[in-house]
Formats: C-alpha cells, sequence, structure tokens
C-alpha cells in the first residue's frame, strides 16, 4: 500500500494525524498490510516571512475567531495530541514559522529512504511543536536531519543552497490541482483520500476496507 501524508511542518493536526495513522498501520500489520509512506509538502503560509509572525494575532486575523476561542482550541489539540503521544509543549510555540527549507530538506530525506524522511518529519514536528522551535531555523533543520540519521554535510548542502526548492514547488503545485486545500490529506494508492487528523480507529478501518478491495 502507497500512502502520500499531503502536510506542514507547522499544522498541528499533521502531527496528529500522523501518529494515529501510524498506529492504525501497526494493528492492520498484525494481518500482514504493510504500506511506505511517501511525506508531500503543503505551505499552510507560503507568504510568511522568515522572522515569522506572532502565533495568536496570526490565528485571529486568518480565521476571524478571538484569542480565547485560539486558547480553547490549543487545549483541545494538546488533549487529541496526548491520546496518541504527542506531546504539545505548552507555552512554548509562541509564533509562526515559514517551512519552505524544510520542505525542501524532507523531500532531500525523501530521496534517501522512506524511513529517513519520516524519522525527519518526526523530528520537525517535535522541534516545533514540543520545543517551540522554528522550523525556518537552518540551524534546527540541521540537528533535526542529524537526528534522523541523515548525512550532516549533505543536509548543510541542501540548507545552504536552494536544492530541490523547483521540486517542492512542482510537488506544491500537484496537490493543490488535485483540490487539496487543507492538511493533513493522506492519499493511498493515488485513488483513496482521508481528510483531517482522524481517530486511530477512523484510520485502522479505512486501511482495512482499501485493501480489502485490492484483494
Amino acid at each position: 500500500m502507497k500512502i502520500d501524508f499531503v502536510s506542514d511542518v507547522s499544522c498541528p493536526w499533521c502531527a496528529i494525524g500522523l501518529h494515529a495513522l501510524e498506529q492504525a498501520l501497526a494493528r492492520v500489520a498484525a494481518d500482514g498490510l504493510t504500506a511506505t509512506l511517501h511525506f508531500q509538502p503543503f505551505e499552510l503560509n507560503p507568504s510568511m516571512p522568515a522572522e515569522g509572525e506572532e502565533i495568536v494575532g496570526h490565528l485571529t486575523r486568518k480565521y476571524g475567531i478571538s484569542a480565547e476561542q485560539v486558547a480553547a482550541n490549543t487545549e483541545a489539540i494538546r488533549q487529541r495530541g496526548a491520546g496518541v503521544g504527542f506531546t504539545f509543549g505548552l507555552g512554548k510555540r509562541s509564533r509562526i514559522y515559514n517551512t519552505f527549507d524544510a520542505h525542501r530538506l524532507l523531500h532531500h530525506a525523501g530521496l534517501v529512504s522512506p524511513e529517513a524522511q519520516r524519522r525527519l518529519k518526526h523530528a520537525l514536528f517535535r522541534a516545533y511543536f514540543t520545543d517551540g522551535m522554528s522550523p525556518g531555523d537552518h540551524a534546527v533543520l540541521l540537528a533535526a536531519a542529524i537526528e534522523a540519521g541523515l548525512d550532516a554535510e549533505a543536509a548543510r548542502d541542501v540548507l545552504d543552497s536552494d536544492a530541490h526548492a523547483d521540486d517542492v514547488r512542482e510537488q506544491e503545485g500537484f496537490y493543490q490541482q488535485a483540490g487539496i486545500r487543507s492538511v493533513p490529506a493522506i492519499v493511498i494508492n493515488d485513488r483513496h483520500l482521508i481528510s483531517g487528523g482522524q481517530p486511530v480507529e477512523v484510520f485502522e478501518q479505512a486501511l482495512r476496507q482499501i485493501a480489502g478491495e485490492g484483494r
């Protein structure tokens, strides 16, 4: 089974969705169902400046909600994350940043191996959501690459250049043209779409159903 996980590293529901999907995959693996994950780029804020923006003000302007609603949503996200084993660091994530370079590095990791890309995705989620670090900071990105087991010099070469920029933009355009406007978007076998950070049970049921159709 091929799974394209379309997401942004600054999307909290993407972190929740990935952990839930992986737990669902672990359940179906007992029945011999296997899958390969490929992480595809999506930028929630492609025009975000390098220095980022204060997150509460950004969310209230973007979605037309109050600071109190932002706080309530943040707590709901924290609880959902805890339910799938992911920690959202309380009070640490105060800004939102440009993530284009993170996607370039993820593309590089995908060329190394799907597993290296998966490890990097997890490292980037932890860096931003758990530790409150900027996914636009090259030092943070390099540390995540090393944590994921990638070659440090190769990762530094990517970050110090515009390597894979065209590839990332091409993939972003492909999924936008396919109608994806929000993330996470999970595309299975290039045919089936599951949207949002669904519960583990929803992912499990969908995976079993899709696998059954292919038999």
